[in-house]
């Protein structure tokens, strides 16, 4: 196959994805509070984070209602031995938390 076929067949396959994340984000956002806004320490690590509600969340808080389902697209994971928040892997790169406004 020529290599052009497979960069198309890529972006498809990425564009797709967007596209079902996208109508994900409507379907199930049924009221549940979404992160619209980071804030920072010094070294750039997301230290608190505020709602679609305006509620201002520490760390531990977000991940806590991230855990209970309070909080739409954001997965909780354990790594480096402690539980991290991060966005759902949707393919979108602006709705990533670290690409939020910061407040």
């Amino acid at each position: 196959m020529d290599s052009n076929i497979y960069a198309e067949i890529y972006k498809d396959y990425k564009q797709q994805g967007q596209d079902q994340a996208a109508s994900e984000m409507v379907d199930s956002d049924s009221g549940v509070e979404k992160i619209v806004a980071v804030r920072k320490n010094d070294d750039g690590d997301l230290i608190a984070f505020k709602t679609s509600a305006g509620r201002e969340l520490d760390y531990v808080t977000a991940l806590s209602e991230a855990k209970n389902g309070s909080l739409a697209h954001v997965d909780v994971f354990h790594k480096y031995g402690r539980d991290i928040l991060r966005s759902e892997p949707d393919g979108v790169k602006e709705n990533n938390l670290d690409h939020l406004p910061t407040f």
